[in-house]
């Protein structure tokens, strides 16, 4: 992504509003009076975002009266985090890794919304890797990573906490039994390191996996929302949260910022197509029609058609981290999600 399309994304992302927290994403739009600002900041521009990129370009934000300056984009959830806890942002864009592990330290952590019920991170492999085939069973396809160099966005992320699960299950060590590497956020930069067989394999969200099939650079080895992992099939994944603090003293702005992701949820799950893959066009600028063809009916799928979270996702999820030995307690999920956020 050049820097012009970044300014774009980064102006579109935190143009993207300010945060109420009023139900689960289903009240009505029509504040045309300005509401307040917030700050926000997110992990990556992977498809978790790209609501907010439709709610900044359609003008969503802005009619419920919600403002932001530009987002920084923190290359990984830890720094996400410590944005937050700082006071350097209110609204954290990241992933429930995140989320689960500062609320075992913080109290106060809430969850404002849910942006892909789905992990959304895939394994991919480059085109000279060596190891069973993708229709392998999932056992073999895990073996096959041992002493392979996997990249991942960085420490205590999604994409970390992906080959650790997985390492895990095969009864293997992820920090023994292969050699992570941290690439940062940067979708270009993991490509190439793929292609140039700097690694073996990636561990990345979406879209990267569908740009590197695109580009003939690698192929999607696992991936938890293609199914390959029975036991993690629905869960809460890409989400934004907070401080109950700012929960309180925001609530007009997180309330203003969630009926306008709300429309933009609408659209995905209407029926216009071709707006949609107009708009992730521009999101993820320079992706081929092979990309956009595979990302969009991943849209409805993966993106919820409300902020809510479900407890059988938000469950599955805490279910994954805990085998993972990422956490250690049981998540609260009374305390970390909201009343009206709440769903059957």
């Amino acid at each position: 992504m050049n820097d012009l399309n970044r300014r774009q994304l980064v102006k579109g992302i935190l143009a993207t509003g300010a945060v109420t927290l009023t139900g689960a994403g289903c009240a009505e739009s029509g504040a045309s009076t300005a509401v307040g600002k917030l700050s926000v900041g997110q992990v990556s521009a992977s498809i978790a975002f790209f609501p907010m990129f439709i709610a900044t370009e359609k003008g969503y934000f802005k009619d419920e009266g919600v403002t932001f300056d530009d987002p920084p984009i923190l290359g990984n959830g830890s720094k996400v985090a410590a944005a937050l806890k700082s006071g350097s942002i209110e609204l954290g864009g990241s992933v429930m890794t995140d989320v689960f592990k500062l609320s075992e330290v913080e109290s106060d952590i809430r969850l404002v919304a849910n942006l892909v019920d789905k992990y959304y991170i895939d394994i991919v492999t480059g085109e000279k890797f060596d190891g069973a085939a993708v229709d392998a069973t999932l056992e073999k396809r895990i073996e096959s990573l041992r002493g392979k160099k996997i990249g991942i966005t960085g420490p205590g992320s999604g994409t970390e906490a992906l080959v650790v699960y997985l390492f895990t299950k095969g009864g293997m060590d992820a920090k023994k039994d292969a050699e992570l590497v941290n690439l940062g956020s940067e979708p270009s930069a993991a490509l190439g390191a793929l292609k140039s067989g700097q690694v073996d394999a990636l561990s990345f969200a979406q879209p990267l996996a569908q740009q590197a099939e695109g580009d003939g650079v690698g192929t999607t080895y696992i991936s938890p929302c293609r199914g390959d992992i029975p036991d993690l099939v629905h869960a809460s994944h890409g989400v934004l949260y907070t401080t109950a603090s700012i929960q309180k003293d925001k609530a007009k702005e997180i309330a203003a910022f969630q009926r306008a992701l709300t429309r933009a949820r609408k659209d995905i799950h209407g029926d216009d197509s071709a707006e949609v893959r107009k708009l992730l066009a521009e999101y993820r600028s320079g992706m081929s029609e092979t990309t956009l063809d595979a990302l969009l009916p991943l849209l409805k799928d993966e993106i919820p058609a409300t902020n809510g979270f479900k407890r059988s996702s938000f469950d599955t999820a805490a279910e994954f981290h805990k085998f993972s030995g990422l956490i250690d307690k049981d998540p609260d999920y009374d305390r970390l999600v909201p009343s009206n956020l709440r769903e059957t």
